[in-house]
Order: structure tokens, then C-alpha cells, then sequence
């Protein structure tokens, strides 16, 4: 488990992150969210011993990381896979680690090929394309088969096969009871792979929660009704408790409304003798319910393309 208790980092008069707090439970994937310069990266540097914060604890398994002895067998991670010896081979740079961190070396060979880079184990690193740096940098994490992983942006530089394997790979890590901290930008992924979410905005916590209830925050959530008597249909709902969209400029007549489920929609429809052409549930996307907790928070915001 990793805890995080008023989390506090100043750079001279910046806060980077500001009185953060959230648990990450094993057994599941934690994806963590947040805008550019929101204080991501900081916060993995904090809670893996790379940072020491101005205020606040991050802790692992209960205790500092820095004071777990042998670091890689409590904690695996990756921030950068471009964080690497160029000139030594891929089974060269994982045998240092194990050598260091009192693994035996077996492991080196067994996470090489789970990962994908047998055939590559005598390769120089400097040779590898982003994609085989993130494998190797997965493989490391693994190398002491640790309870807790942390992994920042991994499927950068991923082929489609690569970013499936990857996928499945987080799955099966917490299926096992580990904890899985997932720090992306991809909204995708995280819809396809997090359990929970941890979303941070200028180093503060916007939300901790499960995808679903995160996702369900949106305003973009709603029912698509379909009728040739919107109007009427719009009165209805509206009397009944409801919230109407004006029907799309496209003249189908197709509403949006909130604040009534699709069933008692439709029943009410039945009820006035409104003809329904269509009745559909809307979710929202993860992305919209990010850009929209998110938007105070965004630091560099681009203008409109011309």
C-alpha cells in the first residue's frame, strides 16, 4: 500500500505539490491524473525517496522508501525509460541491479523474456527504440518481484501490440494482489486498465475515487431521446422534473435529457402518445469528465488553432 499524507513540495516560491492526500490499495490499478505541471512527477519522486518533501509523508508498506532495505524487492518502478546506460547491454544493466539489490540472477533471464527482450538480452541499450526502453524499463520494475510498482507515462513509444500487452500485464500484477500506481495521460488506457483514480491540478487533489464514479461526475451524462414531437415531448420532461437540450441544429428532433433515467422517459412518452424514434442512455467519457474537473487547473493552456 502507498499512503500519502499532506504531501508538500516547494521549489522556491513555487509549490509544485500542495498538502496532497490519497491511499493507493493493493489488488488494484490506481491510474494518477493531472494536467501538465500538475505535480505528477513530483510526487512519484517523493514517494520513491528521489525528493524530500518540504511537509507531509509518502510511505510504503507503512515506512519511508528510503529505509526499506534492498529497495527494488519492496518497490518497482519506471519514470524514464530513457534513464539509461547506452553503452551496456540490456542483460548487463539488469544484473547490475540484481547484484545491488540482492537478487538472484535468474530473474534477469525470466523478465527478459516476460517482457518481450530475450532475443535482445545481449543488445546496447543505445540501440533500442523507445518501445524496447519502456519493456526494459517494465522489466526492472519486475526484476525483484516486488509487492508495490510504479510506473509514469509507460506507453510512450508503445506499438498497439505493445500498449495491449501492457495492459493485460497491469491487470495480471494486481490480480496478484499487488498495488499498481499508473501515472499516463492517455484517457483510454486508464478507462481500460485503472480501477481507481487519483487526479491532481496544480499539486492539489481533485479527486480520489473509482473510474466509474469519477466518470459519472460529468455533465455529459444524460438520455438521447429521438422524437418528431420535441417540443411537445420537451414539456413533458420538463414538468416531470427533467432537464432538456434544445434538439441538435440538424433538425432530427433528438433531445438530451438529464435529471430522468431512460425508462420513466419512455413511460412518459407512452403516457402522452409521443412517438419515440430513438431512447438511448449516454455515459460519459472519461476524457470529459477530466476536461471538465480539470479545467481550473490547466497550466498551459494553448489557444484555438486557426
Amino acid at each position: 500500500m502507498i499512503e500519502v499524507k499532506e504531501l508538500t513540495k516547494h521549489y522556491g516560491g513555487r509549490t509544485a505539490v500542495d498538502r496532497l492526500t490519497f491511499t493507493v490499495r493493493p489488488g488494484r490499478v490506481t491510474g494518477f491524473l493531472g494536467p501538465n505541471g500538475a505535480g505528477k512527477t513530483t510526487t512519484l519522486r517523493m514517494i520513491l525517496g528521489l525528493d524530500a518533501p518540504t511537509a507531509g509523508t509518502a510511505t510504503v508498506g507503512g515506512l519511508p522508501f528510503r529505509t526499506h532495505p534492498r529497495g527494488l524487492r519492496h518497490v518497482g518502478a519506471l519514470l524514464d525509460a530513457n534513464q539509461v546506460h547506452g553503452g551496456r547491454s540490456a542483460a548487463a544493466h539488469l544484473s547490475a541491479l540484481a547484484r545491488s539489490n540482492g537478487i538472484p540472477l535468474r530473474r534477469v533471464d525470466e523478465v527478459l523474456r516476460e517482457v518481450g527482450l530475450a532475443e535482445a538480452a545481449a543488445r546496447r541499450i543505445g540501440g533500442f527504440s523507445l518501445g524496447m526502453k519502456q519493456r526494459l524499463g517494465i522489466a526492472s520494475a519486475l526484476l525483484g518481484d516486488p509487492p508495490v510498482l510504479v510506473f509514469d507515462e509507460p506507453v510512450n513509444g508503445m506499438d498497439p501490440e505493445g500498449v495491449l500487452w501492457m495492459r493485460r500485464l497491469f491487470r495480471r500484477l494486481a490480480a496478484e494482489g499487488r498495488t499498481v500506481l499508473l501515472s499516463s495521460h492517455l484517457m483510454s488506457e486508464m478507462g481500460h486498465t485503472a480501477d481507481d483514480l487519483v487526479v491532481i491540478g496544480r499539486g492539489r487533489l481533485i479527486a480520489a475515487e473509482p473510474v466509474g464514479e469519477f466518470a459519472a461526475r460529468s455533465a455529459g451524462r444524460g438520455v438521447v431521446v429521438g422524437t418528431r414531437q420535441a417540443a411537445e415531448l420537451a414539456a413533458v420532461l420538463t414538468a416531470a422534473g427533467g432537464s432538456v437540450a434544445p434538439p441538435d441544429p440538424a433538425g432530427t428532433g433528438r433531445l438530451t435529457v438529464t435529471g430522468l433515467p431512460a425508462d420513466r422517459i419512455g413511460a412518459l412518452a407512452l403516457e402522452h402518445r409521443i412517438l419515440l424514434d430513438e431512447l438511448t442512455t449516454r455515459n460519459a467519457s472519461l476524457e470529459e469528465a477530466f476536461m471538465e474537473l480539470t479545467a481550473d487547473s490547466v497550466e498551459y493552456l494553448a489557444g484555438e488553432p486557426r
